[in-house]
């Protein structure tokens, strides 16, 4: 990603901020995104799998946004599934958030790799630094309420958005999906960002 579309995708990202997002404590939460100490904006999905470069956090937390907000707008959602009309501000929170627990987790090394010339040479790589040991969506939920509240909803979508892909109970997770229909809603947007848009991922996701 060159720094012109990094860039880019950072001014969207507080564009649909500034625009959705005004409960108390959004503007606090957005400061220290922006702050000296995170590094949101610049740092990767994952280590090797999708978005696995600089921007790669942000360009996914953008890609589930568009997803969730299109899969929300379809009639089926209402008619057959009976889920309620979820505020601009709720999609925008659990998509632009559900990924938080990847800010500063991830930091870079180097390693002895041959080039295009058989030459040895160092080479960068992302390994995960995890500061703050406390899973991956509860991790999320966790920053999040650090600087503003969570309503219910908000909070189990972005608990369980790994669904069936992460490493707790199965009947826990099916109960949850079938009890908060947003949850359901914010992993198909996660896994259609991670599959389609961003490339495959391994057994973790990470």
């Amino acid at each position: 990603m060159t720094d012109q579309e990094l860039q880019a995708k950072k001014e969207e990202f507080l564009s649909i901020w500034d625009a959705c997002v005004k409960r108390p404590g959004a503007d606090r939460l957005r400061e220290y995104l922006l702050s000296e100490a995170s590094d949101f904006f610049t740092a990767p999905a994952s280590t090797r799998y999708h978005g696995a470069y600089a921007g790669g956090l942000l360009e996914h937390s953008l890609n589930v946004y568009h997803n969730l907000k299109a899969y929300l707008e379809r009639d089926r959602c209402r008619e057959v599934y009976g889920m309620k009309e979820y505020s601009e501000e709720t999609v925008a929170v659990c998509a632009l958030l559900h990924d938080l627990c990847k800010m500063n987790f991830y930091t870079v090394d180097y390693r002895n790799a041959k080039n295009e010339k058989g030459v040895w040479e160092k080479v960068p790589f992302y390994k995960i630094d995890d500061r703050l040991p406390y899973g991956h969506g509860e991790k999320s939920v966790l920053m999040i309420q650090f600087f503003m509240h969570l309503r219910t909803e908000e909070a189990m979508a972005i608990r369980w958005h790994m669904g069936f892909s992460g490493p707790e109970d199965q009947n826990t997770i099916g109960r949850a999906l079938e009890m908060y229909p947003l949850a359901f809603a914010l992993h198909v947007a996660d896994m259609e960002a991670t599959y389609f848009l961003e490339g495959s991922v391994g057994a973790s996701g990470k």
